[in-house]
């Protein structure tokens, strides 16, 4: 069974960065649509940003919540996918989540396009 961990999480003043990351053992990520979703308290759970595999150019996706201060991006090891998120506010604090599939098919902000989730990790905004 693929194991997906995050990690990066943590406490941030509003207007700070964070950055996440998203590993997964035994395998090349960059074989992988990688998916950021997140979950805050009473809230919809929400497709943040995802990158295609190398066959399709490691296309990016952002939620219009999130365009122009979010980040994804593979490392040049191809074993890391992260997220960074800069000028964070409290809109932004929630438990975020990685997710992947093996899939030839351009990556979608739809928690039913992917296969093999993470624990999440903690973002929290705070003063």
């Amino acid at each position: 069974q693929l194991h997906v961990v995050e990690s990066g999480g943590g406490l941030v003043q509003p207007g700070g960065s964070l950055r996440l990351s998203c590993v997964a053992s035994g395998v090349n990520l960059d074989d992988y649509a990688i998916g950021w979703f997140r979950q805050a308290p009473g809230k919809s759970f929400e497709g943040v940003s995802c990158i295609s595999n190398s066959n399709n150019g490691h296309k990016t996706t952002y939620a219009d919540s999130v365009k122009d201060r979010f980040t994804i991006s593979r490392t040049n090891s191809k074993k890391t996918v992260s997220l960074q998120m800069n000028n964070l506010n409290a809109e932004d604090a929630a438990i975020y989540y990685c997710a992947l599939v093996p899939s030839e098919r351009l990556c979608k902000l739809d928690e039913s396009f992917y296969d093999f989730w993470g624990q999440g990790a903690q973002v929290t905004v705070s003063s």
